[in-house]
């Protein structure tokens, strides 16, 4: 019965994990902006879980999201990527065993990959017309990023740090 108990507590917070993860997402297309609040909300998740897993399981985790913040802010530092992808990444660790933050980086430099050639593509579609206040929201989103994408802005990799946090945690609801 306890055990169940675990398994419900465990699966409810890898979906608000998960939500969290599309909300920071759609924010750093929408803004290019990760609110500082996703990602405290999103480690304190991620540590709730890994602490119904016991304390060292918790140790750990919190040793390699502190290994995280400190090597993506060296590439910060150097400009090489954002400081929301930074706090993003290093809140996803928090919740995150050694294995499953490695499976994590390998489906985010995937996604990564197809979002690079994503936005080299829509460099070579045909200029967005005017943006009227009663379109949807995506398609005002969608004309800014093409706007952004014609001026080199940099990539959103929110999303692709997303992907790879909700690729690895889908197989724990209901686990």
């Amino acid at each position: 019965m306890m055990v169940d108990a675990f398994k419900i507590a465990s699966s409810v917070i890898v979906i608000a994990e998960i939500s969290l993860l599309i909300s920071a997402a759609w924010r750093d297309v929408a803004v290019r902006l990760i609110p500082n609040r996703i990602c405290l909300i999103l480690a304190l998740f991620g540590i709730a879980n890994r602490l119904l897993l016991g304390p060292l399981d918790l140790a750990i985790s919190l040793g390699l999201a502190a290994g995280v913040f400190f090597s993506l802010s060296m590439l910060f530092f150097f400009g090489v990527v954002g400081g929301g992808d930074v706090k993003l990444w290093a809140a996803l660790a928090a919740g995150l065993s050694p294995l499953t933050l490695m499976h994590s980086l390998s489906v985010t430099l995937l996604a990564g990959g197809l979002l690079a050639m994503l936005h080299l593509a829509m460099r070579h579609l045909p200029r967005p017309s005017a943006s009227t206040n009663n379109a949807s929201a995506l398609r005002r989103v969608c004309a800014v990023e093409r706007w952004r994408i014609l001026r080199h802005a940099p990539l959103p990799y929110g999303v692709a740090i997303a992907c790879g946090g909700i690729w690895v945690m889908l197989p724990a609801i209901g686990a």
